[in-house]
């Protein structure tokens, strides 16, 4: 008889017990994943795989956030089997929504402050990683989707579901602030403008200038083998790195952070494309990630240039200083 586990918010060694239970499984359901992708095995190995992944995140997920990991993984892990059982199209479709926000948003959840460039790099790298296997467990739910349509609606649900969280965790509108508001404001300008601009030229931009950009991209794609994707570059993989060196200092960078959704839910997403083979897939989060940490970097150090001490001792007394506390990756921020 299995014991029973606590439904309340766990703690000290109940914590980490259901850690090591949990690192076990994922470990299991990752193999399971990346075995069906090299075609070993049996065919429900990425199905298998594909609910234990979304059912670890799931309570992952919880357990960050302050929630109950027990129920929540527990009905990822029935929503997950009855769609397998059930065999709907709509309905793996919906679930594959699901595994891509949970997964996008437990991928900047787990992020931990950065008091330097390097432990932001550190963290873009992790939240990369998070949803990289998210992403295997995304198509192992084998959804039929329209593409686009998918992309848009996992990106609505990550946003609202990110900035729910961060609201709790930054204290609500009162811990805004006017640099935060400033923030927010400009990050949802830079999405809303990346993602109009492309809708506006797709639909109405005339025929000679679309094709003339068509053109750039087929011989951008057949020479460096991938297109990075904007939103990654731009707003997504820098909002990570910014974010979680702004949170070493203050706890707004929270605000920055629900803004990396528009990286890490592309990334998990970024397997849904029958056509594209997965070398292309894999060049295209590597080309974006190469340029979103240029970008990001810069923006740091913009930003440091601005707020920050002046001269080299001042600077690093300052990263010294930067030690806002937050609990460890995967205890309860909350």
């Amino acid at each position: 008889m299995l014991p029973t586990l606590p439904l309340h918010r766990p703690t000290g060694r109940v914590l980490w017990t259901l850690l090591g239970l949990g690192g076990a499984f994922f470990a299991a359901a990752v193999a399971l994943l990346v075995l069906a992708v090299a075609g070993i095995g049996p065919a429900w190995f990425d199905q298998v795989g594909a609910i234990a992944v979304l059912t670890t995140y799931s309570a992952l997920l919880a357990l960050r956030t302050g929630g109950r990991p027990v129920v929540f993984g527990g009905l990822a892990l029935a929503i997950g089997v009855g769609t397998v059982l059930l065999d709907n199209d709509q309905l793996r479709g919906g679930t594959a929504v699901i595994a891509s926000t949970v997964t996008a948003v437990l991928a900047v959840m787990a992020t931990v402050p950065a008091r330097r460039v390097r432990h932001a790099l550190r963290e873009l790298l992790v939240a990369v990683a998070i949803a990289a296997v998210g992403a295997l467990a995304v198509v192992g739910l084998r959804p039929v989707v329209a593409l686009d349509r998918f992309d848009y609606v996992s990106l609505a649900f990550s946003f609202v579901l990110a900035f729910v969280l961060v609201f709790r965790l930054g204290a609500g509108w009162h811990g805004l602030g006017r640099r935060g508001l400033v923030v927010v404001l400009v990050g949802t300008l830079a999405l809303a403008l990346s993602i109009t601009y492309a809708e506006l030229l797709r639909r109405y931009g005339s025929a000679d200038f679309i094709d003339t950009i068509f053109e750039g991209l087929r011989w951008l794609h057949d020479t460096i083998g991938a297109i990075p994707r904007t939103l990654q570059v731009v707003v997504g993989f820098p909002a990570i790195m910014w974010g979680t060196h702004m949170r070493a200092r203050r706890r707004q960078g929270w605000w920055v952070c629900a803004f990396g959704v528009a990286g890490t839910v592309s990334v998990a997403a970024g397997l849904m494309n029958p056509v594209a083979p997965l070398l292309e897939s894999v060049l295209v989060v590597g080309y974006s990630l190469a340029l979103g940490i240029v970008v990001g970097y810069l923006v740091i150090r913009v930003d440091l240039a601005i707020t920050g001490p002046r001269g080299r001792r001042a600077r690093q007394a300052e990263e010294l200083a930067a030690l806002r506390p937050e609990p460890r990756r995967f205890e309860p921020l909350l």
